[in-house]
């Protein structure tokens, strides 16, 4: 981010930028659904808008779409200004949520909507071909005379998926496309849908608020919060380096003790809990001696022992999940916590059950001292 409050493309990304928000802030009457977003999304790049509902991130990507018009600010595609320009002049298309097909229509007629648009007109066998190279890319071939009401949710969202790159937009917009399948069918479609990202090498902006989708699919995720970016990056680097309780608490899953920072050495603090209790920890940027933080530690990073050095704890609750154990685990000033322990422990220590008396430690730099907004 540049002192203007422009947040960059990351590196591992491509650095052209194919479109921007630049000052963007979208009110309805009184209502401030969008407040001064700065964003570049990079060329061939899979950005997730990820936030609870009511956090901004649809308005934002109908106003990417055209739908909705800024009250202030720049949506640029290309560089170039197209905030008062109608969705069907942008190189855009968009997926909905219930993928709006018209059920009166073929497989083949839906996809073929948008090119039969077109002016000047497109030759009949130009749109046919479009249409079979659509369906052979999203593993449909031989469904074209199917109707809408005769295919499956997920062959659904693949017809409306189709019908959006046959137009070979620059960038697709995806508005929380698998919310209605299924888990174990959303998990096969995340998968499926990066794969087809990479092969057309379409930039995709998905909102979702599942955080483990954004986190299997995206190349950078921006984190959004009461109309507002808090924080854009990386997966992993959202997951390891949150700016904040709540990034870390929207992105994967994490235990939180809040306290007052009491020392600071170099990246580490000490930071002494409301029950008094020392901890050493990493810190985030801008954290400093005397601040009120919250401690965030992942459960995974937690380990458990029978004997040795670390905190007493009493084991409350065991859910085995296959490949690892998750544990409710009690310390007489902590309180309870969650402790996620790989099949590899248990096999090494034996299986624990509720009620054993164990030992529980981590690393100071798996704890991170951070702002408790």
């Amino acid at each position: 981010m540049n002192s203007a409050g422009y947040i960059q493309p990351e590196a591992n990304v491509r650095q052209t930028a194919i479109a921007e928000l630049k000052g963007v802030s979208k009110h309805f009457g009184d209502v401030i659904a969008a407040q001064d977003l700065n964003l570049a999304i990079g060329e061939g790049e899979f950005l997730s808008l990820l936030g609870p509902s009511g956090c901004g991130k649809t308005t934002a990507l109908r106003m990417l779409a055209g739908f909705e018009a800024p009250t202030s600010g720049e949506v640029l595609l290309d560089g170039e200004d197209v905030s008062a320009l109608e969705p069907y002049h942008r190189p855009v298309n968009m997926v909905f949520q219930h993928y709006a097909l018209f059920p009166h229509m073929t497989v083949a007629q839906n996809i073929a909507y948008g090119l039969k648009q077109r002016r000047p007109r497109l030759p009949k066998a130009v749109i046919a071909e479009k249409v079979s190279h659509a369906l052979e890319v999203v593993r449909l071939d031989g469904y074209d005379r199917r109707r809408v009401w005769e295919l499956s949710g997920g062959q659904q969202q693949r017809v409306a998926l189709a019908r959006a790159i046959v137009n070979e937009p620059k960038l697709l917009l995806l508005d929380e496309p698998m919310a209605a399948l299924d888990r174990k069918l959303r998990k096969e479609m995340q998968l499926e849908l990066k794969t087809l990202q990479r092969k057309l090498g379409i930039t995709f902006v998905l909102v979702t608020h599942d955080q483990e989708e954004a986190l299997s699919m995206s190349d950078r995720i921006c984190i959004m919060r009461d109309g507002r970016i808090v924080q854009v990056g990386s997966p992993q680097d959202l997951y390891d380096h949150p700016s904040s309780r709540y990034v870390a608490g929207f992105v994967g899953t994490s235990n939180f003790f809040d306290g007052t920072v009491t020392a600071r050495s170099g990246n580490l603090v000490s930071v002494r809990l409301e029950n008094g209790m020392s901890v050493e920890t990493s810190r985030a940027d801008g954290i400093d001696q005397g601040q009120e933080v919250c401690i965030s530690l992942r459960p995974e990073q937690i380990r458990l022992k029978r004997s040795g050095e670390g905190v007493p704890v009493s084991v409350t609750n065991r859910i085995f999940l296959g490949e690892h154990t998750e544990y409710i685990v009690n310390h007489q000033t902590l309180g309870e916590f969650l402790v996620l322990s790989p099949r590899q422990s248990e096999l090494n220590e034996g299986q624990f059950d509720t009620g054993d008396l164990l030992v529980a430690s981590w690393e100071a730099t798996a704890a991170l001292a951070l702002d408790r907004t």
